[in-house]
Order: structure tokens, then C-alpha cells, then sequence
């Protein structure tokens, strides 16, 4: 073979090399979780994040519920959003991978399964007033699975004279999204109009009212809760209306935070406390965290020597067969509680700095909700508390930040639609955004 020869013959295969590259496929299926049938006529979209969440190509399931998308330039992240019935489903589609499923769901105005495993509610005050985050975590066991949605989806109070300073959601699965607390015909009652899809969905809303040293306050649930659970500094007293109602989870050596805790709470119940003095929590949420993990495993060691005791009369009362660890149960909603403390942090500095830049109240946002992630998994690790988790590799932080960043330019491109920040601070965030992202996905590919 000619030298001539064997050069054209290396650039034609260099050719076919970099067409196959840039002609790659996104391919997956859409079905209809409440029947288990493919969705078909779904509208199909595929997002691209390395171009500020623009949406790169649109279809339609076919009649077996598939779809795909040519993928061209150099490989990046992708979202693929699929929409059923007025409302979106997503599966995040890393470089590299080439095919991702979406499972959608028949939509209703009310639906059975439904239920609040955990209304968390932190307060502190400083300074004349009282801030406060109440985080809500409902989990939508439906069968047939369906997504329930309607104009008023989840209702709460919050006390008389809240301004509502920040509201987030979160899907099963997603990532925490600004939503809107819609003000009802009641007073200081509210709803959030975001679907309630299968699965663990989490409220979270942040608050503040004038305090001048006590208030009674009412948590009103309008939801059978598992557990409703009120944190606060340990220089505040509570005072609850009814006792019985709450168990004190309050260790005066550990932290400097007590909890207060209320089992299998009902719509209408009496619930309301008061509160007063004055105090805010300093210590970071893994101390409180740790602290918490530390109180339940001294519980739990010591529930074998009550154990036992003599059941015979005058030997006491012995423990019920296969009772249940009571904190165990309280353990995972109040860590998750206690991962919002920067986000009461940041509300300090903001307030005592009102002209605080946009970035530093961002960075405390992106802060709060990355302290978030790892409490919401250890729902599912109750038992234990690792000192390095697994999430400490590089390739695992490589997937969170990118999981991060998605968040943040899907967040920033609804701020700029909504006109909520100016064309300046949209271009100097998202040319950080953009900085980020290349290197996180140079790091990830190397």
C-alpha cells in the first residue's frame, strides 16, 4: 500500500470515528406507572445543561412508549423531562450514558396513600424577632400509584403575623425548587400548588415573625403526622398546652438545642405551646446531628436493662415484647430537621446586613440545601451515623456537585424568566455556572 494510500485511509477512518462520535443516540422509554403501560403521545423533551438548560430537541413517545434524541458536539449532562397529564417527570442523563427511562403517572384531584411522616418546626429568636423553618415530608403511597394535584395540592399554617420568607419543594428523587406559598381565605393558612407525585415529597418554609419574649404559638396539622417534632435553642423554655402530647428529647451535656417530640399527630388535636426567652443554635448541624445519633444510641443500650426487670408485682413495670426503640423512630426527621441551621444562619447575617450581595445569600442557599442530601439518605441508615461516608470519593463528590450545579442553572434560568434578577447578575452567574460545570466534567471525565 501506497504512503498516499495509507494516509487517506487513516483520515477516513478518523472521519467515521468523529461522525459516530457526534452522531450519538439518547434513547429511552416512557411509561405509565399507574397502568404499566407505555405513555404513549408524551411529550418528550431533552434539556441541555451545557447550554443553560435550553431545551436541545422535542418528540413524542411513539406508540411503544420510546423516544431518542441525536446527541451532537462534546459529551455533557442532560435532563430529560417528560410531561403526562399537565405535569413533568424527570431523569437526569450523565455524559456517557445514552439511554434513560421516565416513569409517569395518571394524574388526580385527591388521592388515597397519602401521608406526612414527619412535620419538623425550628425556631430561634434574636434581636426582636423569631425565625422559623417548618419542614414537611410526605410520602405518597397511592395503588394504584398516581400523582395527586389540584389548586390548593398541600395546605399549612404557620403563626399569626408569619411572613413567609422563602418556600422550597422537592419531588421524589429531585432537586429542591422555589415555589409559591398562596395565602388562603383563611387566615394564616396557606397551600403550595405543586404535585404531589409517588413517593417522598419535602415541603420546606421559611418564616419569620416580631417576637417581644413569649408567644404561643399553634402548629394546627391538617395531615395525620407520624411525628411532629419542634426544635429549638435549649435557652428557650417550652411550654406545651397539653403534656402528654409531647415526649422531651432534651439532653442538657449534649448540644445546645432541645427537642420536642408529638407521635401520630391528628388534624385537630391539641398541639399548641409557648414559648419563651430568647436564644439561638450555634452549633453546626453535624454536632447536632451527632449529638442527637449519640442520645438515641445511649437509649437503645440502655433499653436491654429495663428490660429486665421483674415483671412480678413490686418488681416495676417490664418492657412490652418487641417493643419498638421510641427514638429510632424520631431519629432520621429530626436530623433532617436540624440540616436547615445555615439556612436559619444565613437569615441572621442577611438581617443584620440587609445589603448583603445576591452571591453570599446564594452561597448559604446552595449551602443549606447540599447539608440537606446526606440527612434525607440517612433516613434509610437510621442505625448509624458513619464518620466518612460513602459520598466521600471523588467520583461520588464529582456526581453530587454536578447534581448541584444542575439544580442551581435550572433555578437561575426560572429567576430570569420570572424577571426576578437583572440581565447583570443573570450573565455574572451563570458565566460562574458555566466555569464550574466545565471543570467539574473535565474532573469526572479524567
Amino acid at each position: 500500500m501506497t504512503k498516499f494510500a495509507r494516509s487517506a485511509l487513516l483520515i477516513a477512518i478518523l472521519s467515521l470515528a468523529l461522525a459516530s462520535a457526534s452522531a450519538q443516540t439518547l434513547t429511552g422509554t416512557v411509561t405509565n406507572g399507574t397502568t404499566d403501560k407505555p405513555a404513549v403521545g408524551d411529550e418528550v423533551l431533552l434539556i441541555d445543561f451545557s447550554s443553560g438548560m435550553s431545551v436541545a430537541g422535542t418528540t413524542k413517545a411513539d406508540s411503544n412508549g420510546k423516544f431518542s434524541f441525536p446527541l451532537t458536539g462534546a459529551p455533557g449532562p442532560h435532563l430529560i423531562r417528560a410531561v403526562h397529564q399537565g405535569v413533568t417527570y424527570h431523569q437526569m442523563a450523565p455524559p456517557g450514558v445514552n439511554t434513560a427511562d421516565v416513569n409517569v403517572y395518571d394524574v388526580s384531584t385527591k388521592v388515597t396513600g397519602l401521608s406526612v411522616t414527619a412535620d419538623v418546626i425550628r425556631f430561634q429568636a434574636d434581636s426582636g424577632t423569631m425565625q422559623g423553618v417548618r419542614l414537611f415530608v410526605v410520602n405518597n403511597t397511592s395503588s394504584p400509584a398516581k400523582t395527586q394535584m389540584n389548586d390548593h395540592n398541600f395546605e399549612f399554617y404557620l403563626p399569626a403575623g408569619s411572613k413567609v420568607e422563602q418556600l422550597q419543594a422537592r419531588a421524589p428523587n429531585g432537586q429542591p425548587i422555589s415555589a409559591d406559598a398562596v395565602p388562603q381565605a383563611e387566615k394564616n393558612r396557606y397551600a403550595v400548588n405543586f404535585p404531589l407525585r409517588p413517593g417522598e415529597t419535602q415541603f420546606q418554609v421559611e418564616f419569620t415573625l416580631p417576637y417581644s419574649g413569649e408567644i404561643k404559638i399553634d402548629p394546627k396539622p391538617l395531615y395525620p403526622a407520624e411525628h411532629l417534632v419542634i426544635v429549638l435553642p435549649k435557652t428557650m423554655q417550652f411550654t406545651a398546652a397539653n403534656p402528654p402530647s409531647y415526649e422531651s428529647m432534651h439532653d442538657p451535656t449534649q448540644g445546645d438545642s432541645a427537642v420536642e417530640v408529638a407521635r401520630e399527630a391528628k388534624p385537630g388535636q391539641r398541639l399548641g405551646f409557648t414559648l419563651r426567652g430568647q436564644g439561638v443554635i450555634t452549633e453546626s448541624p453535624g454536632e447536632t446531628a451527632s449529638s442527637a445519633a449519640q442520645q438515641g444510641e445511649q437509649q437503645a443500650q440502655s433499653q436491654p436493662q429495663s428490660a429486665g426487670r421483674d415483671n412480678r408485682p413490686g418488681g416495676g413495670l417490664g418492657v412490652p415484647i418487641d417493643a419498638p426503640d421510641a427514638l429510632q423512630k424520631y431519629r432520621w426527621p429530626i436530623l433532617f430537621g436540624f440540616a436547615v441551621l445555615l439556612a436559619i444562619g444565613g437569615w441572621v447575617v442577611t438581617k443584620r446586613q440587609p445589603a448583603a450581595p445576591v452571591a453570599l445569600v446564594s452561597a448559604t442557599q446552595s449551602a443549606a440545601t447540599s447539608l440537606a442530601k446526606p440527612f434525607t439518605a440517612g433516613r434509610n441508615v437510621a442505625n448509624s451515623v458513619p464518620s466518612h461516608p460513602a459520598s466521600s470519593t471523588p467520583a461520588a463528590k464529582s456526581s453530587m456537585l454536578l447534581e448541584a450545579l444542575k439544580e442551581e442553572l435550572f433555578q437561575l434560568e426560572v429567576e430570569r424568566k420570572q424577571g426576578k434578577i437583572t440581565p447583570a447578575e443573570y450573565e455574572k452567574a451563570r458565566a460562574a455556572l458555566d466555569q464550574t460545570l466545565d471543570r467539574a466534567l473535565k474532573r469526572q471525565q479524567g
